[in-house]
């Protein structure tokens, strides 16, 4: 297959995926559009570095975190968009207690510092490992994991783990 068939094939299998990290970063669909296509392009550039999708991922990822991280330092940032967080292959329409559920979890992302927002996104909702995210974000597992447990308890005090049922760590 030649390089842009790969590559779009890429696109085809991970657009998605990166817009929602995107949208759970900034809380706002055009903003994640945006890195997603920003951390494309990049990913484009390296795709002869790349050699292997896995490797794509991580790099695509890694690139849009660190997109969005940089975007938050020069951005005011305190408004979170209404809309609903579109769950992998969900249709259009969700449920109205889902709805709710995702805004809630939009504006408690929103509220925490970036470092704990993106080790939750990436964590726990992109499924990311203690070492993986160590190394998109460029810091300790033992940063990972501090971040995560101040995030946890942000979570917690919001309310939003309650309503799960409560978090299972990993």
């Amino acid at each position: 297959m030649a390089r842009d068939e790969e590559f779009a094939a890429f696109v085809a299998a991970r657009y998605r995926a990166l817009v929602r990290t995107g949208l759970l970063m900034t809380g706002d669909r055009g903003h994640a559009e945006d890195l997603a296509q920003s951390a494309l392009i990049r990913t484009y550039l390296a795709w002869g570095r790349l050699r292997e999708p896995g490797n794509a991922e991580a790099y695509a990822r890694r690139t849009l975190v660190r997109l969005a991280l940089r975007a938050r330092r020069r951005l005011w940032n305190s408004e979170v968009a209404a809309g609903v967080i579109p769950a992998p292959g969900a249709g259009p329409r969700a449920e109205s207690g889902h709805a709710d559920l995702a805004l809630d979890v939009r504006r408690a992302l929103a509220a925490l510092p970036a470092g704990q927002r993106a080790v939750i996104v990436l964590r726990y909702l992109d499924d990311q490992s203690e070492a993986e995210i160590a190394r998109v974000l460029g810091i300790s597992t033992g940063t990972v994991k501090s971040r995560a447990a101040r995030g946890l308890a942000s979570l917690r005090t919001a309310g939003l783990l309650d309503r799960q049922g409560g978090h299972h760590d990993r």
